[in-house]
């Protein structure tokens, strides 16, 4: 790569020369007064700020400790982009670091946007090793170099780029508010509606594979795995694959008609997704993929995927320790008021408009992500 000049004031350093890893543990979190753990399935891809978490209390083996302000990165399957801020003291994963600037050199505020840079994270894409589940080293992202601007200008740059944060937050909180909508409209229409059926009288399950010359041919796919949901609605990140050097989940083939639902640890809220209408993907067979056998089911589908009565009859339902998962039979077997009936009633119209609100805030959302990494690499030189 031929070497880029430099603005007036910036210097070349290296990652580790101004960033460093944290290295504080705790042997009994619980005692030590932690109340909650994070790990990689706790970070949404692309956003900045940690929603979710565990609780210490139900027990964990994470002793990898982190306070406010620090920054955590998901160092295995780098390609997911799992960056988050903490603004609560934990512990977690040891598949996530947790950096803080060395010294004065580094604004603490720009870390974050340093680390969500494609320069960074092909840098540890690149060095990661391991087939089923790569992994950086702390040796080798300490290696990345970039291009530092002066303090005066780092300030300036993290006080726009987390104005735009804000802007996101605003539609993730609209994001929120539609599901809550959504809900109350199920609740409604479950006391209005008693009569119910299975969801699968309405949709077909898992109704689509790869076939055995696909799995052997060199064709790409894109490729969405558990870790590539963040929220309810949408799919963050979709990973190229050649299908002959795939995952061996990578089986189940979606269609921008269906709904996805991730059948492990259902025990986290916003587990379920829906297809935003790109084309065929390949699905990992921790999915249980729904294909409404007419059009206007799709947004009632949708609806009740995302009900609370939906989550509790998969936690009921869920079986294992280490993997804790429902099977595609016990999602086809929760049952719903009658599909045909809601639509002639009006409810198809409701629900329509429900989940048309929920798209629309997550898009926005997704937009303004999109938004915010070009603005930073046209700030910050990367690599």
């Amino acid at each position: 790569m031929p070497e880029v000049a430099l603005k007036k004031g910036w210097t070349r350093v290296v990652f580790g020369d101004v960033v460093k890893l944290r290295g504080e543990r705790s042997s009994n979190p619980e005692e030590d007064g932690f109340e909650r753990f994070v790990g990689l399935e706790h970070i949404d891809p692309g956003d900045l700020k940690i929603r979710r978490w565990g609780d210490i209390a139900d027990g964990t083996t994470f002793t990898s400790v982190f306070r406010p302000g620090h920054v955590l990165f998901g160092k295995r399957r780098a390609y997911q982009r799992k960056v988050g801020v903490a603004d609560f003291s934990g512990v977690c994963s040891g598949d996530i670091y947790v950096l803080e600037p060395k010294n004065a050199h580094l604004l603490p505020e720009l870390l974050p946007f340093i680390c969500q840079t494609d320069g960074f994270f092909e840098h540890a894409v690149g060095t990661s090793a391991g087939s089923l589940s790569p992994r950086t080293k702390w040796e080798s992202l300490a290696a990345y170099e970039f291009a530092l601007p002066p303090l005066e200008e780092q300030g300036r740059i993290a006080r726009a780029l987390q104005s735009a944060e804000g802007t996101t937050e605003r539609y993730v909180v609209a994001h929120r508010q539609s599901v809550v909508l959504l809900e109350s409209i199920n609740e409604h229409v479950f006391k209005e509606f008693t009569a119910l059926r299975r969801i699968d009288d309405f949709c077909d399950i898992n109704s689509e594979s790869l076939s055995s010359d696909q799995l052997n041919s060199e064709e790409v796919w894109d490729y969405i795995d558990l870790s590539s949901v963040a929220f309810p609605r949408g799919i963050v990140t979709t990973v190229p694959v050649q299908l002959n050097k795939a995952p061996l989940r990578a089986r189940r083939v979606s269609r921008s008609s269906d709904v996805l639902v991730s059948t492990v640890r259902p025990n986290l809220r916003g587990h379920a997704v829906v297809g935003p209408g790109h084309g065929p993907l390949v699905v990992s067979t921790g999915f249980t993929v729904l294909r409404p056998t007419r059009t206007a089911f799709r947004d009632l589908l949708f609806g009740f995927i995302l009900s609370g009565r939906f989550l509790i009859h998969c936690q009921a339902r869920v079986s294992g320790t280490a993997y804790p998962a429902v099977r595609s039979s016990d999602v086809a077997a929760f049952t719903v008021p009658d599909f045909v009936e809601l639509i002639g009633s009006g409810y198809g119209e409701i629900y329509q408009h429900a989940t048309a609100a929920i798209e629309s805030s997550w898009l926005r959302f997704a937009e303004l992500q999109k938004i915010l990494l070009p603005s930073l690499r046209d700030k910050v030189i990367a690599g």
